[in-house]
């Protein structure tokens, strides 16, 4: 056995196996702990509704904020992994949670939940998630898919549990003790975190991420140099600064790709506006079924019956999109599952009967796992993947921007109607738009670069025979513009 082998063996002993899947499982609780924490706040609605006078829609600010911020902090987050490590951001991140959720339940108003729950929670929440994420991606080279699948378990593990526990400590303690303890649970994160030590690669083994790089303003600042520029001259380092700038922007937030990428432009705009109404079910879920007459019990239990269906049905469908045959063509598998859950809103306007709500949630849930799981697969299809973490920072952004407002909004309009089925309505609205737009719009694009290639083709072929009988005509060659000419002769 070579050097160069030994050496390539033993870097790669930390990965695929040992103390990987004890980073995995944590992982997984963290993933239940943060993104599966946001669904259960619709459960204490009523209650901070009574508690503070509040309305529909000064109520629901408080989980968009946190879910805005949950999904929308990834450039910071990224900014902060480069400079700490993985470890660090997911215990910081387990600390603010803690410290968030800690500080509500002393809250004297709605407005203090916006920034105790809804921003330091939500904030603490993105740097804990998204950092498990990237750590899994050091831990992991041969089984990576295989353990992102199984660490996104953890999702509908907390959409499962974290209702039954609110319902059943709200009814105990009251909403101001059940938040106290939540931010002892929270504070789980931090042991997470402790599990995900660093791991030792060989320079080679390195990502591509993680590799340095030249930066782009590096050799027009070296040439100003060697023409006697002084560094420290006001032109020199105003143009340092406007390049660095301009290097952060493309590195965290791909508005070149944007501009360029028909694909990752349909797509981001899309999911931006498909996010006005995807989150408004589980916002509004449980205070609907309750002003209908349904126990609070067995309100609470329509949204684990989601995360319940959520645990077998999306590894499945991660699985199947998989596929060799659905290469190429996520992007209508998403579409697809996203007019469902539009579709499915309508059982709800039908009847709020509990057996009818039950309906509801299955299909809603299989929906909803075909979203989840697709989501940034086909992220990954329409961007290059050397590009892929600066195109999810822009997305994200966008996307959570739309998560904050749609609540709200919709709550105001269920404030001036006093009717719970426009936020039904609007859901359906938003998602079927979005479905369809998205849809219709990749199989125009798909057929544009079918008659692009097409054409290429076509004139690339005859014109080079063109070329060739031209050629021996000094008459026609003479006549025939010269940048035809180059063209044909390619």
């Amino acid at each position: 056995m070579s050097q160069g082998e030994a050496a390539g063996r033993g870097t790669a002993k930390p990965q695929d196996q040992g103390w990987a899947w004890m980073v995995l499982l944590a992982a997984v609780v963290l993933q239940g702990l943060t993104l599966g924490f946001p669904c259960c706040i619709g459960i204490f609605f009523t209650d901070l509704q009574q508690e503070f006078q509040a309305s529909n829609s000064e109520t629901s600010w408080f989980p968009s904020i946190m879910v805005a911020v949950l999904h929308g902090g990834g450039p910071l987050c990224s900014i902060l992994v480069k400079r700490f490590g993985c470890r660090f951001v997911v215990m910081l991140g387990g600390l603010l949670s803690g410290l968030g959720m800690v500080s509500s339940s002393f809250c004297k108003s709605i407005s203090q939940l916006y920034l105790t729950a809804g921003l330091i929670t939500g904030l603490g929440s993105c740097f804990s998630f998204q950092a498990g994420v990237t750590v899994l991606g050091y831990y992991f080279v041969r089984w990576r898919t295989l353990a992102n699948a199984v660490a996104s378990t953890g999702v509908s593990l907390g959409f499962t549990l974290w209702p039954l526990l609110s319902q059943y400590l709200l009814d105990e303690m009251g909403w101001r003790n059940t938040f106290l303890i939540f931010g002892g649970i929270l504070l789980n994160c931090c042991v997470c975190g402790a599990i995900m030590r660093p791991i030792q690669l060989a320079s080679g083994s390195l990502p591509q991420s993680a590799q340095p790089k030249e930066e782009p303003g590096s050799r027009a600042k070296e040439e100003q140099l060697s023409n006697g520029a002084s560094p420290h001259h006001p032109t020199l380092q105003q143009h340092t600064k406007r390049t660095k700038c301009f290097q952060m922007l493309q590195k965290y937030l791909a508005f070149d790709i944007f501009c360029q990428n028909k694909g990752y432009q349909i797509y981001t705009i899309g999911v931006t506006w498909m996010m006005m109404g995807f989150a408004l079910p589980h916002v509004y879920l449980v205070p609907y079924a309750i002003h209908n007459g349904v126990e609070e019990r067995k309100a609470a239990l329509l949204i684990s019956i989601i995360g319940f269906i959520n645990i077998f049905i999306r590894p499945l469908t991660g699985l199947l999109s998989g596929h060799r045959v659905f290469t190429g063509r996520r992007i209508y598998l998403f579409s697809l599952a996203v007019l469902l859950c539009g579709l499915s809103n309508f059982i709800c306007i039908i009847s709020a009967e509990f057996s009818v709500l039950i309906l509801y949630c299955v299909i809603l849930s299989i929906a909803m796992s075909g979203v989840g799981a697709l989501t940034f697969q086909v992220l990954m299809d329409v961007v290059e993947m050397d590009r892929f973490s600066s195109a999810l920072g822009l997305f994200t952004i966008l996307e959570s921007t739309t998560l904050l407002i749609g609540p709200p909004l919709t709550g105001l309009l269920v404030d001036i109607t006093s009717d719970f089925h426009y936020v039904f309505y609007t859901s359906s609205f938003f998602l079927i738009s979005a479905a369809l737009f998205m849809g219709l719009s990749f199989c125009a694009l798909e057929k544009k670069n079918k008659l692009r290639e097409a054409s290429k083709a076509h004139l690339d072929n005859p014109s080079r025979y063109q070329y060739s009988e031209m050629s021996t005509e000094p008459k026609a060659v003479s006549q025939s513009p010269p940048a035809v000419e180059y063209i044909t002769s390619i």
